[in-house]
């Protein structure tokens, strides 16, 4: 049986108060996170720390409360978890930095639009630690480059919110195998790419990217946020 955080634990005050960062060794299966999720976000409903969870999956999909199964192109065999995230489909798997985010926002001003800001806020700090220039687009959720081949998504969001607890969270990708978004339409927008960190010139190790995630977390949390 998986223990909730059998990994690295390190604390970080910011402006709600302590958060516990917890980096997860290897690849945790799906459903193991959803479990480990449920647990924390009741434990932080109850007074416990809040909880930053990095992670990284076995190649697998994911669908959102919006997922359309019109989206769901060709799974190559990978499997496919309905999730209560918002959003709708995206894939998960080695080389792509996923951060579950539980925080609870009775500390932090009951406002979840300003929420999402300031993880698109935190994503778009952290790539430019890297030189890349992220942003936001119109009616588009996650953070966007500028490449040859036109706009592409290089991070992704989806989150809950019970009891004013978030879970889930962000997922950016560092240098995972691309060729997997193929068997979807990636959050139900078509069009547009997906890209990594190393698609665009950077070699970045994971430990690098996460001290670029720690750097710029607490700057993007510490006031409210609107896009």
């Amino acid at each position: 049986m998986l223990t909730t955080f059998p990994s690295e634990i390190a604390t970080s005050s910011a402006s709600g108060g302590v958060v516990e960062w917890r980096t997860e060794p290897g690849l945790l299966p799906y459903p193991d996170a959803v479990a480990g999720m449920e647990r924390s976000v009741a434990a932080i409903a109850a007074g416990a720390p809040e909880r930053i969870w990095l992670v990284q999956h076995p190649p697998l999909y994911t669908a959102g409360t919006s997922a359309r199964d019109a989206d769901l192109l060709d799974p190559h065999g990978l499997p496919v978890f309905r999730t209560g995230r918002g959003g709708q489909y995206t894939w998960h798997g080695p080389g792509q930095r996923i951060a579950y985010v539980m925080l609870d926002l009775r500390r932090r001003g009951h406002d979840v639009r300003s929420f999402v800001c300031a993880l698109e806020n935190w994503l778009i700090a952290t790539v430019a630690a890297f030189g890349i220039a992220g942003g936001r687009r119109e009616g588009r959720i996650g953070v966007w480059v500028h490449t040859p081949a036109g706009d592409a998504k290089i991070a992704a969001i989806g989150v809950r919110v019970r009891r004013w607890v978030t879970f889930h969270g962000i997922a950016l990708n560092i240098d995972p195998d691309l060729s997997h978004y193929a068997g979807i339409v990636p959050c139900g927008i078509r069009g547009h790419g997906v890209t990594s960190l190393a698609a665009l010139g950077v070699d970045a190790s994971m430990a690098e990217v996460d001290t670029a995630l720690r750097a710029a977390f607490e700057p993007a949390f510490a006031a409210s946020c609107r896009p």
